[in-house]
């Protein structure tokens, strides 16, 4: 079974699963084995489905990104987990489909499964700071179910408000939510709220971990960093014999990274050629071969690594790869079955990602609020009837905006 991890791809970071297993170091008295995690028996498919789903996603969003970018499966999946607890007919097995959760798995598995997941990463390491919190806002007078709300409150401790979405004070309750859950490193995720909108299903997740092995600060310097596209770059880069677990395959090269008493680690993935290239062979299936091997390894041992220094944030609305990924109908107004939440007429008008990282000599420091905004179908408009003129008519030429009649006539027959 692998454990939560990070995974490094020339500038990019998702949260993924991964395991190690290493000795204390010598240099300090601190444990350096990572604590042993015991989940339900299903916990262990909803990882492997949370894996397939953030490998994919992640996949589809570096196809159409040439620039730094991260993030987070574990987030994205369990706001949409949420949501999935209010679906019903096709709506509900695309969207089970697209987060790659087995048909014989039922929601209550997934529920259980997250909630057993969850309560032990957030334990795991005394080291690492790990919050994950939810969060339900709704639109006051606006009707929710009860059920729908008692899940979310019982199986994922989430926040549930009913809010004035036409007052300025719901934005900002919305957004600090975000950045009291984040340590303010994601103080906005919506500067608007849509007049149709009704609900806002939420999840932050914040991570905060030391190197088992940190670098000394002393040794960074510039040195030349040469991305996919463009000339050479001097960057800031760490230097440092740390302890650290190398694999070779196919066409890349991997070193694992651990925080704490490694029950977290970094793996970053450098291949070849270039990463367009690379990525379509980076598959669910080729990430677990190479935490496999990873796993394979039992110490850290160590390593001199150089990795360049870096710290961005990034913003993206997963609307498209979602829907290439299945889930189709709970976009489409007409189609949307969220019975589960309302009687209402609602679907989802967009699931956003944003997410922060930041990696220096100490260690890590990583957050991601995923988004899921729920709108509500307000009107639909008629399709026009055909218009057939099929019997004698009248027909005129006029000047519109004068209104100066040109030419008027009719046509009786127009064979004739």
């Amino acid at each position: 079974m692998k454990r939560m991890s990070l995974i490094f791809t020339a500038g990019v970071l998702i949260f993924s699963l991964a395991g190690s297993c290493t000795k204390s170091d010598g240099n300090e008295e601190i444990n350096l084995s990572p604590k042993s995690i015991t989940l339900t028996a299903v916990a262990p498919q909803a990882i492997q489905s949370s894996n397939e789903f953030g490998i994919e996603l992640f996949t589809r969003v570096s196809e159409a990104e040439n620039k730094n970018l991260m993030i987070s499966p574990l987030s994205a999946s369990t706001a949409l987990t949420m949501l999935l607890n209010g679906c019903g007919g096709d709506t509900y097995s695309q969207l089970q489909g697209t987060l790659k959760y087995p048909d014989g798995m039922t929601i209550s598995d997934i529920n259980e499964a997250y909630g057993s997941l969850v309560e032990q990463l957030l334990n795991a390491d005394p080291k690492v700071k790990l919050a994950l919190a939810n969060a339900i806002f709704y639109r006051r007078g606006f009707s929710v179910k009860s059920p729908f709300l008692g899940i979310m409150g019982k199986d994922y401790k989430a926040t549930v408000e009913d809010l004035d979405f036409a007052a300025p004070s719901a934005l900002n309750t919305i957004n600090k939510w975000a950045s009291d859950n984040t340590k303010g490193k994601i103080p906005q995720v919506l500067n608007r709220i849509d007049p149709d909108a009704v609900m806002f299903i939420m999840n932050a997740l914040y991570f905060n971990g030391d190197w088992s092995y940190q670098f000394d600060k002393s040794l960074t310097e510039k040195r030349p960093f040469y991305p996919d596209a463009g000339s050479a770059v001097d960057v800031n880069t760490m230097t440092g014999e740390v302890g650290s677990r190398v694999v070779y395959g196919n066409g890349f090269k991997a070193i694992e990274l651990p925080y704490g008493r490694t029950n977290f680690t970094m793996v970053v993935i450098v291949p070849e050629g270039t990463l367009r290239d690379f990525y379509p062979s980076f598959t669910a299936q080729s990430w677990e071969e190479l935490t496999s091997d990873l796993d394979g390894i039992s110490d850290f041992g160590k390593v001199r690594v150089f990795m360049p220094k870096f710290s961005f944030e990034y913003e993206k609305y997963l609307n498209d790869q979602l829907q290439g990924m299945g889930m189709l109908d709970a976009f489409d107004p007409l189609l949307a079955d969220l019975s589960g939440i309302s009687d209402e007429s609602i679907f989802v008008s967009f699931v956003k990602q944003n997410t922060f990282v930041d990696v220096d000599e100490k260690g890590t420091e990583a957050a991601a609020v995923t988004t899921i905004g729920i709108s509500i179908l307000t009107s639909v408009q008629p399709q026009p009837q055909p218009f057939i003129i099929d019997k004698s008519f009248v027909f005129a030429i006029r000047e519109r905006t004068t209104n100066a009649l040109l030419f008027i006539g009719q046509v009786m027959n127009p064979e004739q």
